[in-house]
């Protein structure tokens, strides 16, 4: 009989537990629950991919209720929610060493960062945009690109890591996809932070973008935004063709919806963007869904398009 005397229970199989099942069934929920967009392209993914993608999707949008209403509606001060995200971080880094949590987001998280190779080097910048959200409410040039970063490239970042698990890429290469991942996720941020410009300003007291005055938006204001913004997409929609067959027409979707938004945005005076939220209608989310299920090439600019909505939607 053998001597199991250093083992302190029996040894953990490799695959999926009760436990793990729960825990990513518990992230799929989130990512179904808080945005169509997102769980609209997720469906276009490869089984596995769509798991990890909804793992980093569930821990990302938990910290981001900390900071922007969760917290506050259970009655926290700044201060204490500050302590709750710092908390929720540590238990983040604790399952990213140990690949066990008692919180079922945390796990699931934990679970796709060891499996597909990020860490600290992404979450670190991550929680640390979110702890920027309870103390600053202005932004200048510095300081914006550091919470762009840190609150949205490196999630593009992260679900790279999760579309490229298995692949071999040239360092070239990859150098070029983290390119596209960092300005896809630069510009879903700045697309939410232009069609939330009145709530992130009445309800958060929050103003995103440097030098821009909620009170007096302008044309001129929305046009600089929305070049910024183009620029990223075009970016972005160029390395489309290089991702995994796996994930490849997920991204074209993600990328063509908020494309759509962009389009909209643009479409719609200055003055209504400070009091409503543009949306894409249903019906054109599945028109663009249909185009990327085909395998069409995403838009690449905003400003070649002469067709667009004569008003919000």
């Amino acid at each position: 009989m053998s001597d199991d005397s250093n083992h302190p229970g029996p040894p953990r199989n490799s695959g999926p537990n009760l436990y793990d099942l729960v825990a990513e069934e518990t992230a799929s929920v989130v990512i179904r629950r808080y945005s169509t967009s997102f769980g609209l392209a997720s469906r276009l993914l490869a089984p596995q991919v769509r798991r990890h993608v909804e793992n980093i999707y569930a821990l990302v949008r938990v910290a981001d209720e900390v900071v922007d209403g969760g917290a506050a509606d259970a009655g926290l001060d700044p201060l204490a929610a500050a302590r709750v995200l710092n908390d929720f971080e540590r238990d983040t880094e604790a399952a990213l060493d140990s690949g066990y949590s008692t919180n079922l987001v945390i796990h699931a998280f934990a679970r796709t960062a060891r499996a597909t190779g990020f860490g600290r080097e992404l979450t670190q910048p991550f929680f640390e945009s979110m702890r920027m959200d309870l103390v600053q409410t202005e932004h200048d040039a510095e300081s914006f690109e550091a919470y762009v970063y840190g609150s949205a490239e490196v999630v593009g970042l992260m679900c790279l890591a999760t579309f490229l698990q298995g692949s071999t890429v040239s360092p070239a290469e990859l150098a070029r996809l983290e390119h596209g991942a960092r300005k896809l996720g630069a510009a879903f941020q700045k697309v939410n932070f232009l069609r939330d410009l009145s709530a992130d300003f009445q309800t958060l007291g929050r103003s995103y973008f440097p030098g821009v005055s909620v009170e007096s938006f302008s044309e001129a204001d929305k046009a600089r935004l929305l070049e910024d913004i183009d620029s990223d997409l075009r970016d972005s929609a160029a390395v489309v063709p290089l991702l995994p067959a796996s994930s490849r027409r997920a991204v074209a979707l993600a990328q063509g919806l908020f494309t759509e938004l962009a389009v909209r945005l643009r479409a719609t005076p200055a003055d209504r963007l400070v009091t409503s939220r543009v949306r894409v209608p249903n019906p054109v989310k599945l028109r663009i869904a249909a185009g990327a299920l085909a395998g069409r090439t995403p838009r690449t600019t905003l400003s070649s398009h002469t067709t667009r909505p004569k008003a919000a939607s």
